[in-house]
């Protein structure tokens, strides 16, 4: 089941570290695996979770050279597609709090997971995140959108979404698409920190208090607001075919 994860354990909490290499592309088999893996450190009891990914890239988001290879089959985009959101909902809905450990790059889809998370610690240094969706051919959906807009606010989420904008670890953390900024060696110890400072409070109203503020996280994610049969309608654009084709030329695929 964690072939493609490392699972440690400490002090209550569950680090969930990405392991496919090379760059933590977001295929179903490591959405379904990160589910299971969510599930699974609940029903062990433990207080919170670490979402930690590789060491220069936390996750570059979904595996484009997977989706391109399914050609035009409908119902095997649709399952690809879906098994990401069933990953990202999983964080979301998690009844317990998780911190996202970013310790690389985190485009696209791997920013969308670490905004499921409660509190995102991003390495120093040239590490970048962001929903750079436009820049290769593809619209945001409103959910998402609204994920964005709740962490760095109405105007300047669509000012980074039009653009695709990507932003660098000093500039995250100023518009609050991070919580904090920690050395790259030491940004899972400063996720296990945070979470450690959550165990001192009265258990049952800190995550009745949880709940409540994360309601519209949840809400976003649903099916309504994620528009999946829009967004395959539009992966098939010529527009969106030809920068996903210019994208893989570039990655050399």
């Amino acid at each position: 089941m964690h072939s493609m994860l490392d699972l440690h354990d400490h002090a209550g909490t569950r680090t969930i570290t990405l392991m496919r290499a090379p760059v933590n592309a977001l295929n179903p088999a490591l959405c379904d695996t990160l589910c299971k893996a969510i599930t699974q450190a609940v029903a062990d009891g433990c207080d919170g979770i670490v979402l930690a990914g590789g060491a220069k890239v936390f996750s570059a988001g979904l595996d484009v050279p997977h989706l391109m290879s399914l050609g035009k089959d409908r119902t095997a985009l649709h399952a690809a597609w879906e098994s990401f959101f069933a990953a990202s909902r999983a964080l979301a809905e998690c009844p317990i709090p998780v911190a996202a450990a970013i310790t690389g790059h985190a485009p696209a889809g791997g920013c969308v997971l670490a905004l499921c998370c409660d509190h995102r610690v991003m390495a120093q240094g040239p590490f970048q995140i962001g929903l750079n969706e436009t820049q290769v051919g593809l619209a945001v959906p409103e959910g998402i959108q609204r994920m964005l807009r709740r962490v760095v606010g109405v105007h300047r989420a669509e000012q980074l979404l039009l653009r695709g904008a990507m932003v660098d670890a000093e500039t995250a953390l100023a518009i609050g698409l991070v919580d904090e900024l920690a050395a790259h060696g030491d940004v899972v110890a400063a996720a296990n920190n945070w979470l450690a400072g959550l165990q001192g409070l009265p258990r049952t109203p800190m995550l009745r208090t949880r709940a409540i503020a994360r309601a519209d996280l949840i809400e976003a994610l649903t099916p309504q607001h994620i528009g999946l049969d829009a967004m395959l309608d539009a992966w098939e654009h010529p527009d969106t075919q030809a920068a996903l084709k210019a994208l893989l030329a570039k990655l050399g695929k």
